[in-house]
């Protein structure tokens, strides 16, 4: 077998992984990445990307048939299916041709096949046996960086094949599904759901808890369930799936309502209830890696319990988000090339792409209840801004959670237009300790959607200029 040395290996070549390995190259480090498939894991091939681009798609189609509000005539708008996957898949072409040539131009080396640790490090390299298409290469690294991601989870009753689908499958149909059940009201389930709905599914959803969006304020969960329901969704919450069989072309599916069974007739069926991490087959055990319910647990250098050996990205723990992969990358290569580097973020955005937009940084209203501290809570609703009037596209609003003594900054949801660009002005907020009138101060842009931040945090103070300072409400202890 084949031995060949490097300084760095990088398994994975998702968005921490490719990340970790230019970044790693860059530092001047002889860097492999590994990857059993293409280049830009999940995120770019099978995720984040595609379904971005499906999601817009879907809201250009639905926009262009509603244009008629604004003075604007489209006669026999329809959606040429096919031809919307094939500009997807365009996309996804273009970025994941875009990392590799990254890679290629930053001397990182690129090997297809996957990779497994034969066990503990051997005077202080450790050994990974890739399996590739033309053979067994036996890789010899001082570290190696674990990357490899996550995938959906599978529930009984529900094994993907056929018309039961992962998201993965969910993004690669070449017709709209007449009726499609999701099962599971997460992030990804709504995510695409309101995307297929938006094309012409009839979509119900079932979700196991009492709300849509678990563990995200309901205050702006509330605005998306509303738009849900106004495009004619179904939406069952406390609901259990129980099994589904499938019958000529349709899938009959079993689930518990109220208590009660009932069975619901559908042409698809898309299961998105989670992602667990990719932690076997990887010789984490020979290797002596602890492992904890899948994930491979790492400190603030991301360095696991063995020396050498890195954990970053889904593998490493929540939150599972391609940006903090990323980051945790840039951290991990810095380490190993021997500066002084931690992952120490003091917010992490979190963006749903749904209709409208989610997006959360900093504290929530709970984390907030529970930190003792008095918070004040501004909000402003995009109703009242002009630009958002003016793009068609008012619903929802920005809220800020302000220390009613000190004046911090604390936590920003934000449901509505752009909320995914939005974060990022409140995201810089928190990372820099920022107080109501670093953003107060600040002129912004006139009309532009970044002005209800400004509005947001000035309402939590009462100094807000667009909306009525009513009596702030107070979060106490």
């Amino acid at each position: 077998m084949e031995t060949k040395q490097y300084d760095a290996l990088v398994i994975g070549a998702g968005p921490g992984g490719y990340v970790a390995a230019i970044r790693l190259a860059q530092l001047g480090q002889k860097t492999l990445v590994v990857d059993r498939g293409n280049v830009g894991g999940v995120c770019l091939n099978v995720g984040c990307i595609p379904s971005k681009a499906m999601i817009n798609a879907a809201k250009t189609f639905e926009k262009t048939k509603s244009a008629e509000t604004m003075g604007i005539v489209v006669e026999s708008v329809h959606v040429d299916f096919p031809k919307l996957q094939a500009w997807k898949d365009g996309v996804v072409k273009k970025l994941t041709g875009g990392i590799a040539q990254l890679l290629k131009g930053n001397g990182a080396d690129y090997m297809a096949g996957s990779a497994r640790l034969t066990g503990k490090p051997q005077g202080g390299k450790h050994r990974v046996e890739v399996q590739t298409d033309a053979g067994k290469v036996m890789i010899e690294a001082k570290h190696v960086v674990l990357a490899t991601g996550s995938r959906p989870i599978e529930i009984p009753g529900f094994k993907y094949g056929g018309p039961i689908m992962s998201s993965t499958e969910a993004l690669a149909l070449q017709a709209v599904p007449e009726r499609l059940l999701v099962i599971g009201g997460g992030y990804i389930g709504l995510e695409l759901g309101s995307a297929y709905a938006k094309l012409g599914s009839d979509v119900t959803v079932v979700e196991g808890t009492d709300t849509l969006l678990p563990g995200v304020d309901p205050d702006l969960v509330a605005v998306v369930a509303r738009k849900l329901k106004a495009k004619g969704v179904k939406v069952h919450t406390k609901a259990k799936a129980l099994s589904a069989e499938v019958v000529g072309d349709k899938v009959r599916v079993k689930i518990e309502l109220d208590g009660k069974p009932e069975t619901l007739e559908v042409d698809r069926v898309l299961v998105t209830v989670g992602r667990r991490p990719n932690s076997e087959d990887l010789g984490l055990e020979a290797a002596g890696v602890n492992v904890v319910k899948g994930f491979v647990p790492a400190d603030a250098q991301q360095r696991t319990n063995v020396p050498g050996l890195y954990a970053i990205g889904d593998l490493a723990g929540q939150p599972m988000l391609a940006h903090k992969a990323s980051m945790e990358a840039e951290v991990v290569a810095e380490v190993i090339a021997g500066k002084q580097a931690a992952f120490d973020a003091k917010a992490i955005p979190a963006v749903i792409f749904t209709d409208p937009e989610i997006a959360t940084a900093g504290m929530t209203p709970a984390e907030a209840q529970a930190s003792g501290r008095e918070v004040a809570v501004g909000k402003f609703l995009f109703a009242a801004s002009g630009r958002a009037m003016t793009t068609g596209e008012a619903d929802g609003f920005v809220k800020a959670l302000v220390d009613k003594r000190t004046h911090e900054i604390l936590g920003f949801g934000i449901v509505g237009p752009q909320a995914s660009d939005l974060i990022a002005e409140a995201t810089l907020a928190l990372e820099m300790g920022a107080f109501v009138d670093d953003i107060s101060l600040t002129i912004h842009a006139h009309p532009t959607l970044p002005e209800a931040l400004q509005e947001a945090v000035k309402h939590a103070v009462g100094e807000a200029v667009h909306a009525l300072n009513q009596a702030s409400p107070a979060v106490k202890k």
